[in-house]
Parts: structure tokens; sequence; C-alpha cells
């Protein structure tokens, strides 16, 4: 979903060229993923849910007690608009992937915590790709995902973060890739459906009284909470789908009529198939369809 590399990076206040030395060995992020980040889409130089992203980052920097400048909501904003200007992505033509990262600071020393009483600056770095469309066959065909064998526990407060420490997700899209599949999805520990590795996951399903649903894990399900997963469930009200949340299987999943995956920047992508078997026609279907068009039409509008 994203093109070539970035020409600039923006650090600290800064736009330096991106191929340049930015960080220190002894920055956290890079000796210990000590770290958060957001992923957000910006159309002609307009965020979308930008206020949004901004209030999991701090949601995020929370929950590790890395200390945010007060301000740092407008200094991410102006970087953003001055990295995308420098990478003339703010036109009219403009779609850019834009990622927020910060890092707790530097810290020469060895061990998980610089004293109590040491208050470090942190590192934030803003970076921005040009969004390409995806993957040829992804949106006639659809993606296949298999299941990782890595277990989320509902219990572990990290997953409601959105950190640096992938090494979860890098093993699950190498389980993905050795199956021959685009992507993983993980299970909680009780085997019910979690997220995908860089997405939230939705099922369409006749419920049992007979009404149609847009059915996708609850938060208690070791998920983190999506923004466009929050808008889907305010569309599906618009369609005429009943919005649910919460404990799904697999076989929930393979015996679904449709099902797609979500994300800020890819959007709503179609999930055709999983552990090796089709979900209902095994194409994408009408639903994830209008799904996608009108969540481009938001991106859109910024």
């Amino acid at each position: 979903m994203t093109g070539p590399g970035p020409t600039f990076v923006w650090v600290g206040g800064e736009v330096l060229p991106a191929d340049a030395c930015h960080l220190s060995v002894n920055d956290r992020g890079f000796q210990l993923g000590d770290g958060i980040f957001e992923t957000l889409r910006a159309k002609a130089g307009r965020c979308t849910e930008l206020p949004e992203h901004l209030a999991r980052l701090r949601h995020s920097a929370a929950g590790l007690a890395i200390e945010l400048p007060d301000d740092v909501e407008a200094r991410v904003a102006e970087g953003i608009a001055r990295l995308l200007a420098a990478e003339v992505l703010d036109g009219p033509g403009g779609d850019a992937s834009v990622r927020i990262t910060v890092s707790r600071g530097v810290w020469a020393s060895r061990g998980l915590l610089p004293p109590r009483d040491m208050h470090l600056a942190p590192t934030i770095a803003i970076q921005a790709w040009p969004v390409e469309p995806p993957a040829a066959g992804h949106l006639e065909h659809g993606i296949a995902m298999v299941a990782s064998a890595i277990r989320r526990d509902p219990q572990n407060p990290i997953v409601t973060l959105k950190t640096t420490s992938r090494a979860d997700y890098v093993f699950a899209r190498l389980e993905a890739r050795r199956a021959g599949a685009d992507d993983a999805l993980f299970l909680t520990n009780t085997g019910h459906l979690s997220e995908a590795t860089t997405a939230n996951v939705f099922l369409v399903r006749e419920a049992a009284d007979g009404v149609l649903e847009l059915a996708t894990p609850a938060l208690e399900c070791a998920i983190l909470p999506g923004t466009t997963r929050s808008w889907l469930l305010r569309w599906a009200v618009g369609v005429g789908l009943r919005p649910f949340e919460g404990w799904l299987t697999p076989d929930e999943l393979a015996t679904a009529r449709e099902a797609f995956i979500s994300s800020s920047v890819a959007g709503v992508l179609p999930l055709t198939r999983f552990n090796g078997h089709p979900i209902g026609n095994g194409l994408p279907g009408p639903l994830t369809r209008r799904a996608r068009a009108d969540r481009e039409a938001v991106f859109g509008r910024g």
C-alpha cells in the first residue's frame, strides 16, 4: 500500500533528509522498542481523524509513562504539514501514509528504566510515504489469512497500547508468508478472534433472529481500538446492518457471508480465505465493496 521511501523525515522540529543520521544509538526506541506510534492517512494535506490518532498516542504514552510535551498535538500537526509540503504530498493529488513515532528518549546507561527522578525528553519523528493502490488482485479476489500460533491475552494491558515493540507481529507475518497467505490473524488464549497484524477484522453474518449483522471482536478481545473500526460500527447502522461487538470464533468467521479487514491507511480490504478455506463464495461481497467505497470517500474529504 505504500510506494518508494520518503525523501525527508521530521525529527524534533526539523525537516531533515531521510538518509541522514537522526537518532542516537542510545535512543530507547532503538535499544528496547520503548516507544509508541500512530499511522494515519492524509489526502491533499488533510489528515483523516488526526485528533483521534493523537488521543490514542496520548493513551499509549500514558500506559508506558512516556512524558509527552504539553503541546505535542500542535507540534505534530505542524510537523505533518511541513513534511507533507517537503514531500510534495500536500497538493490536490497528494495521498500519504503518515507515521508518528515517539520513543522515551536517549539514556546511555543500561537497564529497562532510567532512575525514577530522571525525566527524559522523548524523541518524536514523523515520516510520510505516498499511498499506492492495493496489491494486484486484493480488491478483485480478496486476501487470504491464517491463524497465528501466537495467542493474545486479553488481561495483558500492553495489547491496548500501540507500541513499537513489534516482534509478535513480524513473527505472525512470517507465519503467513510461509503458509502462502497475505496476513495472519491473532486469536486470544481462549481461541476467539482478536485482530490481524495491522488491522481489525469484521464479518457479515445473519444472526439467530434473522437480522444481518456487522460483527467484530470486542475491545476486550486483546485488540487495538482502531479509528476505522469505530467509523465502520457507525457506518453499519446507516446501511441497515446491526453492529455487534463480542467474542467471535474462527468457525464464525469461516461461515460468514463475507468478511473484511480495516486499517487507517488501507481502509477496507476484502478477506476471502481463512486457513486455506473460502469465506462465503470466496469473492469480495457487496457490503465489503460498499464499505471500501464509502471509506475511501471519507479519505477524500480529509
